[in-house]
């Protein structure tokens, strides 16, 4: 069995009535669902950015040259400057 989309207009004011009529556990699956498309397409805009490109391979390379602090050792640092 193949899987089909089908693909629909709806107008926006319709989609804002339709909601609208819908339950509070509908509404927080429709909430949930859009907090997870925007999630993504913040990332995948963030991801096509130059500037955070850049950023993203200045530290892939620190990480490869080793040129960083573990967890461990950010923690005993900021111990130590709260003393």
């Amino acid at each position: 069995m193949t899987e089909e989309t089908v693909k629909r207009q709806i107008p926006f004011d319709s989609l804002l009535n339709a909601i609208s009529s819908l339950g509070v556990e509908e509404k927080r699956q429709i909430w949930h669902l859009l907090e997870e498309e925007l999630e993504q397409a913040e990332e995948d805009l963030l991801e096509q950015d130059p500037t955070v490109q850049a950023e993203i391979q200045e530290a892939r390379n620190e990480y490869y040259t080793g040129d960083y602090l573990t967890i461990e050792e950010y923690i005993a640092k900021r111990a130590e400057k709260a003393k």
